[in-house]
């Protein structure tokens, strides 16, 4: 009975610990109120045990689980249905940090702790926690481990799958899964966090984890530099990989029209180039040593490489003006109003093609088109937007057919429909036409074994 089970919920909480009617309304709707649900409450676990006997409580009722971090899903991953028949379970009071281990390169933290308050206490150890994206003051490690989250550090550091040690998970029945190893090497069967990194919180709930920390770099160079073409970008990337190997950090891709929404809507930002390029590459090198002598090298690899306009930051406030070019990119597009948005892999040396034909697939079709091209071209992630004359919703009733656009293509090269932002409701359907029946069949039954009652997170990854 459903009274039932709210009444032992209610028993359960201890004050601002579960919220009720208008108080959910906040964690109902997605981040680009794109998604809105309803929730019958909201728990906020503070610890292991209180979130196992949350999902104790649920599984004993059949009442679906929604977990949520900080709600910066973009695929509407993080947001209930409309039945009303489920829970919110919110991380923001299993925030943490267990343990920093200088020693073995590692930070424990709880699952509502943000990416940013890892990145500051492992500074503060003289670390490095290499993840780093936009919402890296909102989203929760939770979150970003369920999507298995990238960023502009990629390139070097890889995916939090790379950045994760070890993993403690409460399963479907309540049962808490204690896998907090902090090794590089294990190899005592199965690797059994593999299976939550990346699954939207379908197959159990992270509560803590070991996540890997590296020296912290001391000397960074950053340029921005003017390319005719992505090729010529390609180019640039495979001739300093040649020279300096993994001390690109990042390189990330930026076309024209980006430039032209940062001049529109942040004309603060100011941009190096006297014109703007067609396209232009952000990259970063880091190091130990000095910044001085890592400069010297970049400037002096990027006059041989014979891109005339090219601008190497000469002091860290001018690298972070550079940057800030990059980060302001979404928040500009949001800005400009309602866009089709894929975020897609695809081999690195294929991506000039790609850019070439999708452009042209989509202009004989949709010929007001403005695509906004940009990401993190070293690792082979594109964010692929485009926007139409109408910038409202209504742009929406063209998604799918765009989308079939551009995802064939995607799957000619081999590639993948997301590379970093997950599935959630925004792609599920779609999962089905891009991965083999084979492996559609695994994941339903890895899923049926994990979950078999239904109630993680349904609705999201899996039809």
């Amino acid at each position: 009975m459903l009274s039932e089970f709210l009444e032992q919920l209610q028993s359960w909480a201890e004050s601002h610990s579960l919220l009720f009617g208008n108080d959910t309304a906040a964690y109902c709707v997605d981040q680009r109120r794109r998604y809105q649900g309803q929730t019958l409450a909201v728990a906020r676990p503070n610890s292991v045990q209180q979130l196992a006997q949350i999902v104790q409580l649920c599984a004993q009722h059949r009442i679906a689980m929604v977990p949520q971090g900080g709600n910066t899903s973009l695929c509407g991953a993080a947001t209930p249905d409309q039945t009303g028949q489920n829970i919110i379970i919110s991380f923001e009071r299993m925030n943490q940090i267990i343990e920093v281990d200088a020693d073995n390169n590692t930070i424990t933290v709880e699952a509502g702790v943000t990416l940013q308050q890892v990145q500051q206490a492992a500074l503060a150890a003289n670390r490095l926690f290499p993840a780093n994206w936009a919402a890296a003051a909102s989203c929760q490690i939770g979150g970003a481990l369920a999507t298995n989250a990238g960023g502009v550090n990629v390139l070097r550091y890889g995916n939090m799958r790379e950045l994760t040690l070890g993993l403690e998970v409460v399963l479907a029945d309540g049962t808490i899964w204690n896998g907090l190893r902090g090794l590089r090497k294990d190899n005592t069967g199965y690797d059994l966090k593999q299976l939550f990194v990346g699954a939207e919180g379908t197959l159990g709930l992270i509560s803590r984890a070991v996540l890997r920390l590296y020296p912290l770099p001391t000397a960074h160079a950053t340029a921005l530099v003017a390319v005719d073409s992505p090729a010529d970008a390609v180019t640039l990337l495979r001739d300093l990989q040649a020279k300096v190997s993994d001390r690109i950090t990042s390189f990330e891709l930026i076309s024209r029209p980006c430039l032209d929404l940062l001049h529109q809507h942040f004309p603060s930002l100011q941009s190096p180039f006297a014109e703007p390029p067609a396209w232009c590459v952000l990259l970063e090198l880091s190091d130990g040593g000095n910044s001085e002598h890592l400069f010297e090298q970049l400037a002096s690899i990027l006059f041989e490489t014979g891109f005339a306009d090219t601008y190497v930051a000469q002091n860290q406030r001018q690298a972070t003006d550079f940057w800030r070019l990059r980060e302001h990119i979404p928040e500009a597009q949001r800005l400009e109003g309602v866009s089709i948005k894929h975020d897609i892999s695809i081999p690195v040396g294929d991506i000039p093609e790609f850019l070439t034909t999708c452009q042209s697939n989509i202009m004989l079709q949709y010929p007001d088109a403005n695509i906004v091209a940009f990401g993190h071209l070293g690792d082979g992630n594109l964010h692929y937007n485009l926007f139409l004359s109408d910038k409202t919703a209504l742009i929406y009733q063209q998604e799918a057919a765009i989308n079939a656009i551009v995802y064939q293509l995607v799957a000619h090269f081999n590639g993948s429909i997301s590379a970093e932002h997950g599935i959630g409701q925004l792609k599920k359907s779609t999962l089905s036409q891009y991965r083999s029946s084979t492996e559609l069949l695994l994941m339903n039954s890895i899923k049926q074994t994990l979950d078999p009652l239904g109630l993680m997170n349904p609705g999201k990854v899996l039809i």
